[in-house]
C-alpha cells in the first residue's frame, strides 16, 4: 500500500482549496464583467437614441472589452457605425456577431437589411433566406417584409415574389408598417393604384406620415383621378416637408 505522509496530505488539501477559491473568484469576476457589459450596452442604446454617438461608442467599446462574447454590444455597434457612415466597420461588427451566434435568425435578418441598403442584394437575399429557414425564428414577418422590400430594389424586380413575401409578413402582423409601405410602393410601381391607395391608407392610420409615404399615396390618388385626396395629401406634404425632394415632385405633378 502506498503511504502518503500527513504533511503532504495537508499540502494537497490546501492547494485544492486554493484552486477552488481561485475558480470561485474568477467566476464572480466574470459574472460582474458580463453584467457590466450589459449595462454599458444598454447605456449606449440610450445615448444613440439621444444622438450622443461619441459617448455611445465609448460605452460599446467598454462593453466589448468587459465581455467579448456579448453579441448585442456588437450589433449595437454595427448600427452606430452605419449611422455615422463607417459601413466597412459596421459590416465587420455584424460578422463578429454572427461568428459568435451563427444560428441567430434575427442577426441574419439585420445583416440582410444592412446588405440590402448597401445594394448587395444577392447577399442580402441569402441572409433573409437563412433567417426564414430557422424554425425557431419568433418574428419571421420581419424577414419576409425586409426580403419583399429588398426585392423591389432590384433593377428588374419580380413583383410577384416581392408581393408574396410582403403578404406573408402582413399575414402574421397586419399592421407591420414596413410591409404596408413596401406594398404601397409595389402598387405604384406596378400601376395597381387601388392597391397602393389601400395599403397607404392602412399605413397612415397606424404610422406617422413621412414625405415618402405621403408621396406614394399622392401618386396613387393622382392616377385614380381623386382630386380631393390628391390636393389634401399634397397640402399635408408641402406643409410638413417643404424642403423634401418629394415636395418638389408634388409641385411638378400638380401642374400636369
Amino acid at each position: 500500500m502506498i503511504q502518503i505522509k500527513h504533511g503532504l496530505i495537508l499540502l494537497l488539501i490546501s492547494t485544492l482549496m486554493a484552486c477552488g477559491e481561485a475558480t470561485v473568484k474568477e467566476k464572480e469576476e466574470a459574472k460582474r464583467d458580463k453584467n457590466a457589459a450589459v449595462i454599458n450596452a444598454q447605456l449606449a442604446a440610450g445615448y444613440i437614441r439621444r444622438g450622443d454617438l461619441e459617448i455611445a461608442e465609448e460605452k460599446l467599446l467598454k462593453a466589448i472589452k468587459l465581455d467579448d462574447t456579448y453579441v448585442p454590444a456588437y450589433t449595437t455597434m454595427a448600427v452606430l457605425k452605419t449611422m455615422i457612415g463607417e459601413v466597412v466597420e459596421a459590416e465587420n461588427y455584424y460578422l463578429d456577431a454572427l461568428n459568435l451566434d451563427p444560428r441567430n435568425p434575427e442577426l441574419h435578418n439585420n445583416y440582410g437589411t444592412f446588405l440590402c441598403d448597401r445594394g448587395k442584394l444577392d447577399e442580402a437575399f441569402e441572409q433573409f433566406d437563412i433567417a426564414l429557414r430557422n424554425q425557431f425564428y419568433n418574428t419571421p414577418e420581419a424577414a419576409h417584409a425586409n426580403l419583399g422590400y429588398c426585392m423591389l430594389q432590384a433593377k428588374s424586380p419580380d413583383f410577384k415574389k416581392a408581393e408574396k413575401h410582403l403578404r406573408a409578413g402582413l399575414k402574421v402582423n397586419p399592421n407591420l408598417s414596413s410591409a404596408l409601405l413596401a406594398m404601397g410602393e409595389l402598387g405604384v410601381r406596378s400601376k395597381k393604384y387601388l392597391m397602393a391607395r389601400a395599403y397607404m391608407q392602412r399605413y397612415h392610420s397606424n404610422t406617422t406620415p413621412t414625405a415618402y409615404s405621403l408621396w406614394l399615396q399622392i401618386q396613387a390618388e393622382h392616377a385614380l383621378g381623386d382630386k380631393h385626396n390628391f390636393v389634401k395629401l399634397s397640402r399635408s406634404l408641402l406643409e410638413a416637408f417643404p424642403e423634401s425632394p418629394e415636395a418638389e415632385k408634388v409641385m411638378e405633378l400638380s401642374y400636369k
